[in-house]
């Protein structure tokens, strides 16, 4: 077998790995109509996914006085329970992610879920055991701070260097970047082909089978 180059391939979830972009748009919009406040266009609602919620509500809403933003992450919350109900992973990611597994690869997520959303995914999805490390922003800062990816490397004992991101939006490659990290981009999630080639990643995916395709080949 060929000498791996990456030791670690580490998704972010939402956009990347699950097929949530819309779901998430869509709760976004809830909570401010249920607040009765200016609804986010879709666009910039799209442009915050993968930050946590706070950050992301700050972006989409900002100058809100501060008892709105507690507000507005529980309703988010509430409402994505629902919408989340409709959504699944990509095709091809459960074989892809084995097929990784098998050719000795590590497997690890990082993600602006919390940690109950995640552990929750995880376990619907039956992903588990795919993965031997995650982070969520309870327990770093929010992307693009690079302390998630940090914390992965310490946990695994796997040097920066030896290390792969991949996700959908530019918070994730900026993280990469800012961890020292290199980083593969797929276009099906949250932000477009021309956000993601301003990152300069190693390569843009616009299909799993795409994706796939790349990590057997270079990873």
């Amino acid at each position: 077998m060929r000498d791996r180059k990456f030791d670690l391939i580490v998704f972010d979830w939402d956009g990347t790995l699950m097929d949530s972009t819309a779901a998430i748009i869509d709760s976004l919009c809830e909570a401010a109509v249920d607040l009765d406040l200016p609804v986010p266009d879709r666009k910039k609602a799209a442009h915050v996914i993968g930050l946590g919620l706070r950050e992301a509500w700050e972006m989409v809403c900002p100058g809100l006085e501060e008892h709105f933003y507690p507000k507005l992450v529980a309703l988010y919350r509430k409402h994505y329970l629902v919408n989340s109900l409709k959504i699944t992973l990509f095709d091809g990611i459960e074989t892809m992610l084995k097929d990784l597994m098998k050719k000795g690869h590590q497997l690890a997520v990082a993600t602006g879920k919390s940690r109950v959303g995640l552990d929750r995914v995880l376990k619907e999805t039956g992903l588990t055991a795919c993965f031997d490390g995650t982070r969520t922003v309870d327990e770093s800062f929010s992307k693009p701070h690079p302390s998630m990816l940090f914390g992965l490397s310490e946990e695994l004992q796997i040097p920066v260097d030896r290390m792969l991101m991949v996700g959908d939006t530019s918070h994730d490659l900026l993280m990469a970047k800012n961890a020292g990290v290199a980083s593969v981009a797929v276009n099906y999630g949250a932000h477009d082909a021309r956000e993601l080639e301003a990152m300069h990643p190693l390569y843009i995916a616009d299909s799993v089978a795409s994706l796939h395709g790349w990590l057997r080949e270079h990873a």
